[in-house]
C-alpha cells in the first residue's frame, strides 16, 4: 500500500468519524441512540451503519481494489508511471527490472532536485546560462521518462506467465523444438528491450551525476561557453540523437 493510498483511508476514517461526532453529539444535530425519541435512535443506529459500510467500501477499494491504470501516452505525472509499474512488480521474471526501474524513477526526481538546487544558488534563473543548464536538464529528463514509457509498452504486451506455462514439461512435449525456440526467443526478445531502456536511464542518471560535478568545479575551469563543458556536450548529443531516431 502506497503513501497515498494510506492517506486517502486515514482521511476517510477519520472524516467519518468527525461526522458521526457532530450528529451524534447531544445539543448539536438534536439525534441521540437511547434518548426518548424513537426517531432519533433509529436515525442514529441507521448512521453507524451508513458509516460502517462507508468504511468498509472505503478500506476494500484504497487496499484491495487494483487502482485504475492510466493509459501509457496519457501519463504525465510522477505518480503514474510509479503506479503503473507497480502494477507489474510481482511478475516473476521482471520482479528486478520493475524494481530497479522504480529505484531509477526515485533517483532521477532527487537529481533533477538537487542540481536545480544548485543552479538557483549559482545563477539567477533570469541569466541565460541557467535557462541553458534547465533546459538541457528538462530535456534530458523527457528523454528518461520516454524510455519508461518504453518498458511499460513493453510489459503492456508481454505476458510472463504465458511463457513459465508454454515451457513447462507437459507442453512442451506438445510442440516442436522448432515453435518452442521461436516463442523462447520472441519473450527473450521483450527482456532484453526492458533491460536495454533500464540500461539508457542508467547511462542518463551517471550523466546528471557528472553534469552535477562539473557545476560544483565551474569557478575551477576555464570553459568560456557552456556547451564546451564535456558532459553537457554529451547530453546535448543524446538529445539530438534521440530526436534523430523519432523522426
Amino acid at each position: 500500500m502506497n503513501s497515498s493510498r494510506l492517506m486517502k483511508l486515514l482521511g476517510l476514517i477519520a472524516g467519518v468519524a468527525v461526522l458521526d461526532i457532530i450528529i451524534l453529539s447531544p445539543g448539536l444535530a438534536g439525534v441521540e441512540i437511547g434518548g426518548e425519541s424513537t426517531l432519533e435512535t433509529a436515525s442514529g443506529v441507521t448512521l453507524l451503519v451508513i458509516s460502517l459500510l462507508v468504511l468498509l467500501y472505503g478500506s476494500y477499494a484504497l487496499l484491495f481494489k487494483p487502482p485504475v491504470l492510466t493509459p501509457v501516452k496519457n501519463m504525465k505525472t510522477h505518480e503514474d508511471y510509479i503506479t503503473a509499474l507497480n502494477h507489474y512488480r510481482n511478475a516473476n521474471v521482471l520482479k528486478k527490472d520493475i524494481a530497479l526501474a522504480l529505484d531509477q524513477l526515485d533517483r532521477i526526481e532527487k537529481k533533477k532536485t538537487t542540481l536545480l538546487d544548485v543552479l538557483g544558488q549559482r545563477f539567477d534563473p533570469a541569466e541565460l546560462s541557467y535557462k541553458k543548464f534547465h533546459s538541457v536538464i528538462d530535456e534530458v529528463g523527457q528523454l528518461f521518462y520516454l524510455n519508461i514509457k518504453g518498458i511499460l509498452n513493453k510489459l503492456s504486451v508481454f505476458d510472463a506467465s504465458e511463457l513459465s506455462a508454454f515451457t513447462s514439461e507437459q507442453k512442451l512435449a506438445q510442440f516442436s523444438n522448432k515453435l518452442v525456440q521461436e516463442k523462447t526467443a520472441l519473450h527473450n526478445e521483450y527482456l532484453t528491450s526492458v533491460t536495454g531502456y533500464l540500461g539508457a536511464n542508467e547511462e542518463i542518471l551517471l550523466k546528471l551525476d557528472k553534469l552535477l560535478l562539473e557545476i560544483s568545479q565551474l569557478d575551477s575551469t576555464d570553459y568560456q561557453n557552456i556547451e564546451d563543458m564535456p558532459c553537457m556536450q554529451e547530453m546535448d548529443a543524446l538529445i539530438k540523437q534521440t530526436k534523430f531516431y523519432k523522426q
